[in-house]
């Protein structure tokens, strides 16, 4: 396990395809579908329309994430150092742990109920046995390690995306292109509300990308194969919960594309689905957690920090309230937009896309004042705040880009008056 230290060159082996299976992977998920539902009241086309665009958006500063790491070698919440300082990298690592402790949670419960609906019938078994087995069968994957990702991952996506196509298929030749075509959008979401719950899901997975991207052997191959990885799993799968809520006015879509399955024969195929999906998205989280973790204390071991996600993880699982899904993804917009406009900002504008590597893990550069980068995260609060106020009297408006651009435009501000020192000390730390 190599947690938080520096990846040196000749480590780095994964490649573009690695990368694409990787966050295909983490994109055909029962939560995409559920979260594809949320946009019905657009109607099939406008809510196509929102998927495509807020993909395209979203998974732009997704890709950034993992360039940045792909070239730095080091862990995301380490890659906040430079815009926020030593000590003020905390705060999002902080609540990198409590989201991913929470994706988690989400994963294994939707898991849960779809294993259980599919074989109380057989095994008479209910959600929670299910979470249990998932929780514990997700852990040992993301203790796999890199090496073993590399494999399992490529698998795991490539049998996702056949059973993703027998999926659509069914759902398909269940309700037909035209009628879903024809079917009147209900009303009561916004065109720029729906983009918002787009955008939050390529960005929930920011503050991973570099956790990944540091294992990149090309940066620039990080940079693709993840963009096109996750667009295209991620879109269907957004299509798919869309499609089933538009035919049938669930807001369960993951329960009506596994339930239909099932009808058509397909119990099994609809198991591994609900299985396999869940194993390559949530080790993700449970590993990046560990990553996150050992950011603000580094003498705790990976694979003890990795045993530690998944046991909460999947102890919250068995208690989760639904009803938070939406409001989940909405939180983490309004955290990491702004937080990755203002790093984004430091690293590619005032910085030039140079940072000294070896001074994220505790040297003197990117100490600023007691640790803390104020204007950066001054420009952070405000970025927050701007969302969490777009979001309440200007919905119709959206607040991910605003807030994202408006934080890193503050940001860039607040310091125009040391840009000119900070970049050449960058050409430095590049030479």
């Amino acid at each position: 396990m190599n947690g938080n230290r520096p990846i040196e060159a000749h480590e780095r082996n994964l490649r573009g395809r690695d990368f694409f299976f990787l966050w295909a992977g983490a994109g055909i998920a029962l939560s995409e579908i559920w979260a594809g539902g949320i946009l019905t009241p657009l109607g099939l086309v406008t809510g196509l329309v929102v998927i495509l665009l807020g993909h395209v958006i979203g998974n732009t500063p997704l890709a950034l994430a993992g360039l940045m790491g792909s070239r730095l070698g080091v862990p995301s919440m380490l890659s906040t150092r430079g815009a926020l300082g030593l000590r003020g990298s905390h705060l999002p690592a902080i609540l990198n742990v409590v989201q991913l402790v929470g994706w988690t949670a989400v994963m294994l419960w939707i898991c849960g109920q779809a294993a259980a609906r599919l074989t109380e019938a057989k095994f008479g078994l209910g959600p929670t046995p299910w979470i249990l087995i998932s929780g514990a069968l997700t852990t040992l994957w993301a203790l796999a390690g890199p090496q073993g990702w590399r494999h399992i991952q490529r698998i795991g996506s490539i049998l996702l995306l056949i059973l993703s196509v027998v999926m659509s298929y069914v759902l398909l030749t269940k309700y037909g292109l035209r009628s879903l075509l024809n079917t009147p959008a209900s009303g009561g979401l916004s065109f720029m509300s729906g983009l918002d719950l787009v955008i939050a899901m390529p960005i929930s997975w920011v503050p991973l990308a570099a956790d990944y991207a540091r294992f990149a052997k090309k940066s620039s191959t990080a940079f693709t194969g993840s963009w096109i990885g996750y667009f295209v799993a991620s879109v269907w799968m957004y299509a798919v919960g869309l499609a089933a809520s538009v035919a049938t006015g669930s807001d369960t879509p993951d329960r009506v594309v596994m339930d239909l399955m099932s009808a058509f024969g397909l119990a099994g195929a609809a198991l591994m689905i609900a299985l396999i999906s869940t194993f390559t998205t949530t080790f993700l989280d449970i590993y990046s957690n560990a990553v996150s973790l050992q950011s603000l204390a580094p003498r705790c071991n990976t694979r003890l920090a990795i045993l530690l996600g998944g046991v909460l993880g999947t102890a919250l699982a068995t208690v989760l309230d639904p009803a938070i899904y939406e409001h989940f993804l909405l939180f983490i917009g309004s955290a990491f937009c702004p937080l990755f406009g203002v790093v984004f900002a430091n690293y590619f504008i005032t910085h030039r896309g140079h940072y000294d590597a070896q001074q994220l893990f505790g040297g003197e550069r990117y100490r600023y004042w007691k640790g803390l980068h104020i204007p950066g995260l001054l420009a952070w609060l405000i970025g927050f705040g701007l969302y969490q106020g777009m979001t309440v009297w200007l919905p119709s408006v959206g607040a991910s880009l605003p807030s994202l651009l408006g934080a890193g435009l503050i940001y860039l501000a607040l310091t125009a008056r040391d840009r000119g020192a900070a970049a050449p000390s960058a050409e430095r730390a590049a030479s």
